[in-house]
């Protein structure tokens, strides 16, 4: 048996890239040194795996920001905007970011490309824009200079594409005469030229993935997936090819995925195990087998016994020399390295025995396969992971009585506000007066870098709470007060305290534990360090309501209670694995209605519970979407629903494609919804128009995931958009999204452009505001 990894994390142990590319944007580095940075780090990653018994290891797996974007670039599918001649003192290394980021220098101000979830997952991507007479053309040599980097390292390399239809079906046509799979005609000779040059460069071993395969598209694009694969075979027929599929099972698609020619077919038995038996009875009698049996999304050891009789299973049945092991899908969705995390306090011992991380992942396929080969007599390993599965099975650190009774007492009406949103509209406008198109920001302020160290003196106990506190309550005065002063109506404190909208719950619940090096990569330099849901999960007290009504006692303004919802503490977490994301879901919702509740009796009269999750969580196959739908909004009402009519709940999705789900998104029920609609300039209200979606709703019109600044202008038109499409007493006027990322500098230009639009729309419409 041969062992493989899909791919590896990019970011670093420590985040030594995110850095990098920081200091080279903000111009403390040049580009040799980012690229040098990069370098060392795909030796540390290419080692690690070698070194660890990986015997294919994955390239061009590596990205500076994207893999998506990565492959746009290569094939020279790169947006006019970005090809005219403004000065790059690094042209194509400054061409890639301003794709991904926007650009924005002396005369030249471009926006970036649109950017969405992957998939059900929480890594964003750079969606790929064609034109009608899109052409293609190789641009760039990342692919093949990576290849030759682990060659001479004495790598055994395996070069990762995703696949054409894939990476066809992963962008958007942005012109309404033509369906992007049209250009497949003239994207695949130049994809077989650069698979091509990958052969002639020393590859044996290429890996294309294509995860649209276990969708239902898969079914209808039957032909060309025949089609594509054949011509692949034919020109270049001494490639080994592995097909990855990921997130889900083949399904009826099976009988012919498993017989299109290529080396090795890989499946996902973490979240595709329903589909193995048709697999195995479906496979090319010349094809090899790639079992996803570690798994490549959450934190959870492997149980071995479970895992060795599905290996054995395909053993039997196609022989050991065609079965071949890896993670289940690429290791970008994890952390690097569980030896790292040595504190106890918020990963109890106990927890962290039952974890692993990317390099511990690779480990568990090494020694899955040399336990299924019989080249371990050893079974101490075999024993220790199964004394590991049942001391998490038994432990007392999971389960809470109490709160399995909430759950099951939560009744029909738990869910539901006291009047429908018709009259709560019209108390919320007598009790809050806010003016037409009232303006707000989506809830964090910029983190500086004082704030950061702050709060880091505070989790040393380097300071005192007292300290602290006063630090804490000068930046929110400072925050209360420059809001007022620039003429915004709903006003936030800021979230300074807060480290991340999922971590900063996660630790004040019970059920959640923490490391301190699990960084995963959300786009680009963002990334995240989702808690660990192990446990039951219970609130023992208020979470956010001391800084709230601190930030509500300056000002006679409304400022919002802001959460992040259920459904996204669920996403954005890693979940345990021992019951149902449902019931999981269900508990964190009450404890945010608790919260909701202390809230509003605190005098907070506007509440956010952010959801932009609840889309990313939908299953890949829509006869599954329903079930899902169900609960996940389910949840949010119920962290919703226990207040007064008076009190306007606030939600914000991001990122999102609305259209399939809208129904779903209205039945929510919140009073007021916030979406990201500015880098598609305002297509994604389109959703919401056809739909008469009845509730109030805020489009954002500022960018906040690019540097550049938008202009007044800009803002003004896509508030004019807005107002052309939605009724005016309906209309917020709000960036996408928190400003964390961001700083100050660039925030309050924005701000200031943002709230001096809106005061322009109102004139231009002609209606006396109340003060």
């Amino acid at each position: 048996m041969i062992t493989h990894n899909l791919g590896y994390p990019r970011i670093g142990t420590k985040r030594a890239l995110k850095f990098a590319l920081e200091d080279y944007w903000s111009g403390k580095i040049s580009a040799d040194n980012l690229l040098q940075q990069a370098k060392e780090l795909r030796k540390e990653h290419w080692l690690v795996q070698q070194q660890n018994g990986i015997q294919l290891i994955p390239t061009n797996d590596f990205s500076l920001y994207d893999q998506v974007l990565d492959l746009s670039f290569t094939l020279g599918a790169i947006p006019e905007r970005y090809t005219e001649k403004y000065s790059l003192k690094n042209r194509d290394l400054d061409l890639y970011f301003a794709m991904a980021r926007g650009v924005q220098q002396q005369e030249v101000d471009i926006i970036a490309m649109e950017m969405t979830k992957w998939f059900d997952t929480n890594y964003h991507y750079i969606v790929p824009e064609f034109h009608k007479a899109q052409c293609f053309e190789l641009h760039s040599d990342k692919i093949l200079s990576e290849l030759k980097e682990a060659l001479d390292l004495g790598i055994t390399p395996k070069p990762v594409l995703i696949g054409p239809i894939s990476y066809l079906l992963l962008g958007k046509e942005k012109q309404s005469d033509f369906d992007r799979l049209d250009l497949l005609e003239q994207l695949l000779p130049v994809y077989i030229e650069l698979l091509q040059k990958i052969k002639e460069a020393g590859a044996e071993w290429v890996q294309i993935d294509e995860p649209f395969l276990v969708m239902d598209v898969a079914e209808d694009l039957k032909n060309l997936y025949l089609e594509v694969f054949g011509k692949i075979a034919k020109e270049i027929p001494d490639l080994k090819l592995i097909l990855a599929t990921y997130f889900g099972d083949l399904g009826v698609s099976a009988s012919w995925v498993a017989k299109l020619p290529v080396d090795t077919l890989h499946i996902d038995l973490v979240r595709g195990r329903d589909g193995f038996d048709q697999v195995l009875g479906s496979l090319g009698k010349k094809i090899n087998l790639s079992l996803g049996i570690v798994d490549g999304r959450n934190v959870w050891k492997n149980d071995y016994e479970d895992s060795l009789q599905l290996i054995v299973k395909a053993i039997d049945v196609l022989g050991v020399s065609r079965v071949k092991l890896a993670p289940s899908c690429s290791l970008l969705h994890v952390p690097f390295d569980l030896d790292h995390e040595n504190q106890t306090t918020s990963l109890p011992s106990e927890v962290k025995s039952w974890l692993a991380f990317a390099k511990q992942k690779i480990k568990e396929v090494v020694q899955l396969c040399e336990l299924a080969a019989a080249q371990s007599e050893d079974l101490s390993v075999l024993h220790q992971n199964k004394a590991v599965m049942e001391c998490k099975k038994h432990s007392k650190l999971i389960h809470k009585q109490d709160v399995k009774l909430a759950v099951d007492s939560i009744s029909a009406t738990d869910d539901v506000r006291t009047s429908e949103f018709e009259r709560r509209q019209q108390l919320q406008k007598q009790h809050l007066k806010l003016p037409l198109f009232p303006t707000t920001t989506i809830g964090s302020f910029p983190q500086t870098s004082e704030i950061r160290s702050l709060r880091s003196k505070f989790k040393k106990a380097s300071i005192s709470q007292q300290e602290y506190d006063l630090k804490i309550s000068q930046v929110i005065k400072q925050a209360i007060l420059w809001q007022e002063q620039i003429g915004l109506d709903v006003l936030v404190h800021g979230e300074f305290e807060r480290n991340d909208m999922v971590e900063y719950f996660g630790e004040q619940l019970a059920g959640f534990a923490f490391t301190k090096f699990g960084w995963v990569q959300s786009y680009g330099s963002r990334a995240v360090k989702p808690p660990i849901i192990y446990g039951d999960v219970q609130r023992p007290h208020p979470m956010t309501v001391k800084w709230t009504a601190y930030a509500q006692s300056l000002t006679g303004l409304p400022v919002k209670g802001m959460l992040t919802g259920p459904v996204t503490i669920l996403q954005w977490s890693f979940v345990r694995n021992d019951q149902s994301r449902e019931t999981t879901t269900n508990q964190i919702a009450l404890a945010i209605s608790e919260e909701v509740q202390d809230l509003e009796k605190a005098g907070i009269k506007i509440i956010q519970i952010d959801e932009p999750a609840i889309r990313e969580g939908l299953p890949l196959r829509k006869g599954d979407w329903e079930s899902y739908l169900d609960w996940a909004i389910k949840a949010f009402r119920i962290s919703a629903s226990k207040v007064s009519d008076s009190t306007q709940i606030h939600t914000h999705m991001c990122y999102s494609e609305f259209n399939d789900i809208i129904k779903h998104i209205a039945a929510m029920d919140a009073d007021v919804i916030t979406i990201e609609t500015s880098r598609s300039q305002m297509e994604l209200l389109e959703a919401f128009v056809d739909f008469k979606y009845p509730n109030e709703i805020g489009p954002g019109v500022y960018d906040i995931h690019s540097p550049r600044v938008p202009t007044q202008l800009e803002m003004t038109s896509l508030l004019e958009t807005a107002a052309s499409l939605i009724p005016h007493d309906n209309l917020w006027v709000n960036p996408d999204c928190g400003l964390k990322t961001r700083g100050w500098e660039e925030t309050k230009s924005a701000l200031i452009k943002m709230v001096n639009s809106a005061k322009a729309l109102r004139e231009n419409y002609q209606i006396t505001v109340v003060n």
